[in-house]
């Protein structure tokens, strides 16, 4: 395990890294959004293991405005993420991509072979947030609404869940589609097993979705 970082404008950003430095096979992967990313990270950190022990080198990046970055998330958007995506490519000499939920909305610009777990829409991913939001809002007594929570976007941040949605992030996420490139391979979950994690209330960590992820990047790598 290797903590490195990439270049994102006037930052840095952190890069977590696992697998042999020399790998001919390095996979960058793309993590889902938001309170998602939270619910997989430590079931992809072992997959990342499983993978390196296998030879293949893997990396998780963490984008501008989450996780340790120094940047703002409300100052966010989709091409700022695919930007620093690109960045983390390079300075990775990336060979293969896999995203999963809302990172399949990004790219990096790169034509490289992808795969895609569960690819969700931007609106979907906006919709089950202000549901939590106004779900939350009511609990302690605020009437809150989707209508009113657009309408707030427009002209400032709303608090989701947690995050801070800027203008320009919320109208990406409004119309952003998984990309569908020639390249991109779609990997059910049934294929993997183990259970959809970013659907849980709580972080937790499954293995047997770990072990069945790193087999099929190992075997789709191999083979493109």
């Amino acid at each position: 395990m290797r903590h490195l970082t990439y270049s994102c404008g006037d930052h840095q950003e952190q890069l977590l890294v696992f697998g042999p430095e020399d790998a001919k096979r390095r996979i960058l992967i793309v993590p889902p959004f938001f309170d998602e990313m939270n619910r997989v990270r430590h079931t992809l950190v072992e997959a990342m293991r499983t993978l390196a022990k296998d030879g293949v080198a893997s990396a998780l990046p963490d984008f501008p405005g989450c996780n340790e970055s120094p940047a703002r998330l409300e100052d966010q958007s989709l091409d700022n993420w695919n930007e620093a995506l690109a960045s983390a490519a390079h300075s990775f000499s990336a060979t293969h991509f896999f995203a999963i939920r809302g990172g399949c909305l990004i790219n990096g610009s790169a034509a490289l072979p992808t795969m895609h777990l569960a690819p969700v829409k931007g609106a979907s991913l906006l919709k089950i947030l202000v549901r939590t939001r106004v779900a939350g809002d009511k609990e302690v007594g605020i009437s809150t609404t989707a209508e009113s929570l657009t309408e707030a976007a427009r002209s400032g941040p709303v608090e989701l869940a947690g995050n801070m949605i800027g203008p320009q992030l919320w109208a990406d996420l409004e119309s952003a589609m998984p990309n569908g490139a020639y390249n991109i391979f779609e990997v059910k979950l049934e294929a993997i097993g183990g259970t959809p994690l970013w659907l849980r209330a709580e972080p937790q960590h499954d293995t047997a979705m770990a072990e069945g992820l790193a087999t099929t990047l190992a075997q789709w790598s191999a083979a493109t």
